[in-house]
């Protein structure tokens, strides 16, 4: 069975892959992706489906040195996919790179893309794209921004809309836990105690956030990975692969994994920290029940969290079901869990001061080399 994001990626990419095989040239379709992550998969997707006719992709991210990225720009593959940000920065700073000749635009997660502040970014580059052009707009909610940049960037648009309710599938068990907000990381341990087994995803409202929880369940011998925005772009991949393949079973994520993402089995949502949109809780939860298949998510409502959580019950209509848990059972657990806290927030700043003594060393090696190119430049008058 295809899985729903390589479909999503078909339905943009079969079009183009069929023009190209029409007319080849270099540099033929740019994919907009508002995630590092979304736009490598997207690019492996591609190069998937286009693999017989040799279609070549790159991909175009912050992350991963610019010097490098411009090389593989310089033998023109036939597709681009990237985030908003990095392409400018190889419009306004890379030597003969340009989009002149583009044929497609896509711009997959628009709303995502404009939430996330890109909209200068995607007006530089409205502006040096060819006037003639397909231009496709993927969007998961059709707000004002996207409204605005659909006006925009398409002339006479045919527009499918598959749903324009905010719902949840029937497939999902939902339910909620109120707990104190001390305790949260003793629920949570006993609740991955119960679910032993399950592939299971843990979002967080914040990076530092993600990365602690991961490191407590690791402490207490979980399988667990973190992903968030602050790590660096090869760790982001290598947690993502080690989740998809099944070597984690545990991913403590922010909303960085909350949509796009194609995640093959997913059996539990956990939402550790609610989110203050009601909408993005719907994104999250949509990571499991997929394709038809049952699913479970778990939303933490702690003694803060009562009036957001009961805007959400109001947007989906209807009312969630408590989760069942004994609160002796859980509290045996409460000593063990806190040490391992302990121990992760210990680790957290270790991580943290060693990542600052690097970029110490790395200031001062470029303050060096500065240093020695005005040395030589002296000596030469």
């Amino acid at each position: 069975m295809r899985k729903l994001g390589q479909e999503k990626t078909a339905a943009f990419g079969l079009p183009i892959l069929q023009a190209l095989l029409e007319t080849p040239q270099p540099l033929f379709a740019c994919i907009l992706a508002p995630t590092r992550e979304l736009a490598f998969q997207i690019s492996e997707h591609l190069e998937s489906l286009g693999h017989t006719i040799g279609v070549r992709s790159i991909v175009i991210v912050r992350g991963v040195e610019m010097i490098d990225q411009a090389i593989a720009l310089s033998k023109k593959p036939h597709i681009i996919v990237c985030t908003p940000g990095r392409l400018v920065d190889h419009l306004e700073n890379t030597k003969g790179f340009n989009l002149k000749q583009l044929k497609f635009l896509v711009m997959d997660e628009a709303d995502r893309l404009l939430t996330m502040d890109f909209e200068k970014e995607l007006e530089t580059i409205l502006k040096v794209v060819p006037t003639e052009r397909q231009t496709m707009l993927f969007s998961a909610t059709m707000t004002d921004k996207v409204a605005k940049l659909q006006r925009a960037s398409l002339k006479n648009p045919v527009k499918v809309s598959v749903s324009t309710k905010y719902s949840t599938v029937d497939s999902l068990m939902q339910s909620f836990l109120f707990i104190p907000l001390s305790h949260k990381n003793t629920y949570l341990t006993y609740i991955i105690n119960e679910l032993s087994g399950n592939s299971i995803i843990i979002f967080t409202s914040t990076c530092n956030s993600a990365q602690c929880v991961a490191l407590m369940l690791r402490n207490l011998g979980f399988a667990a990975v973190a992903l968030h925005g602050q790590l660096p772009q090869p760790k982001r991949l290598g947690a993502l692969n080690k989740f998809s393949t099944g070597n984690r079973n545990i991913l403590v994520a922010t909303d960085v994994a909350s949509r796009g993402l194609d995640l093959p089995k997913v059996d539990c949502v956990i939402n550790f920290d609610i989110p203050t949109n009601s909408k993005t809780y719907i994104h999250r939860v949509g990571r499991t029940a997929r394709a038809g298949k049952s699913g479970k998510s778990i939303r933490f409502v702690t003694q803060y969290d009562v009036e957001v959580f009961q805007r959400l019950e109001k947007l989906l209509g209807k009312e969630m079901p408590q989760y069942s848990i004994e609160k002796e059972k859980v509290m045996i657990l409460h000593e063990r869990v806190a040490e391992a806290n302990r121990m992760a927030t210990m680790q957290l700043k270790e991580e943290e001061n060693e990542k600052k003594t690097i970029e110490i060393k790395e200031a001062k090696r470029i303050e060096e080399i500065k240093m020695k190119k005005m040395w030589n430049r002296n000596r030469h008058f």
